[in-house]
């Protein structure tokens, strides 16, 4: 079977985009998942955070730089509440990508829910973390398996040159959603808040806020299209069918891929991941 361009396909980037037209949430809603944790454990064993009942998160992913080791651990060195940490601790890439992260899985956010995602970060670095991508919201059960190389389209959050925090959506062939006005913070604690109601058409809702101060408020698809993709692929002789029903029931958040910046320190703490049906 003919395999498509990872580039061409589905990390085609169109344009960068800044409307900010939006639309209010609905205040009515009813919660049908919660998960939240602030990486505490009885000890400092990393393993605790896997129980097998899956009732914290369910695995990590590395992938090392030819140059050096990434690494997770617990910290006690800095947090924003309790007493620990997650301590992520990304080496930058060369001719592999760098990538390190933890794993939530097995939950199920469909389209037109609503998904919220908070998280304390701290980013112990000076230097260049251009295109550090920080969350991963993901769809693996949505691709084709006639298609060899299961992708899991999604949306990321993405950290630019500036330190401008955006929503990327290369991998649902969509264009950065982007603001230019607030810098993430560095050597200090910030909370990043990250709303959606979800929907594969222009009439999905984007919403980024750091310290509870909006920075991003737009309309957008922020869920793979199943049209786009049966188009795109079309474009390289594939047939190809977006899975249904569609939800997200995967999500990474660390240095879930480190690109083109430098060696970076991140402790990230108080996590929690909502969704609803509105």
């Amino acid at each position: 079977m003919k395999r498509l361009s990872l580039l061409s396909i589905l990390f085609m980037v169109l344009a960068c985009s800044s409307d900010s037209d939006g639309i209010n949430l609905p205040n009515e809603a009813i919660v049908n998942y919660e998960f939240s944790d602030g990486f505490e454990t009885s000890s400092e064993e990393f393993d605790l955070l896997f129980p097998s009942d899956n009732s914290r998160w369910s695995n990590i992913q590395i992938v090392n730089p030819k140059s050096g080791f990434n690494r997770l651990t617990l910290s006690k060195t800095a947090f924003s509440e309790g007493n620990q940490s997650l301590l992520i601790d990304s080496k930058k890439s060369d001719e592999i990508l760098s990538k390190v992260d933890i794993v939530k899985s097995g939950f199920s956010a469909p389209e037109e829910g609503k998904i919220t995602i908070v998280a304390d970060f701290y980013i112990d670095s000076e230097e260049s973390i251009s295109n550090l991508l920080l969350i991963d919201l993901e769809c693996c059960s949505c691709w084709d398996s006639s298609v060899s190389e299961n992708q899991c389209p999604g949306v990321r959050l993405m950290v630019t040159e500036n330190d401008h925090l955006v929503i990327e959506r290369g991998k649902i062939a969509g264009s950065t959603l982007s603001q230019n006005t607030t810098q993430i913070p560095r050597k200090e604690w910030f909370t990043i808040t990250w709303e959606m109601q979800l929907s594969q058409s222009e009439n999905g809702f984007n919403k980024l806020s750091i310290d509870g101060n909006e920075i991003l408020s737009q309309n957008g698809m922020n869920m793979p299209n199943a049209e786009i993709f049966r188009t795109l692929f079309a474009e390289e002789g594939i047939e190809f069918e977006l899975q249904e029903p569609l939800f997200y029931e995967r999500l990474q958040i660390g240095a879930t891929a480190n690109p083109d910046g430098e060696d970076v320190l991140i402790y990230i703490d108080n996590f929690k991941l909502t969704i609803t049906n509105t």
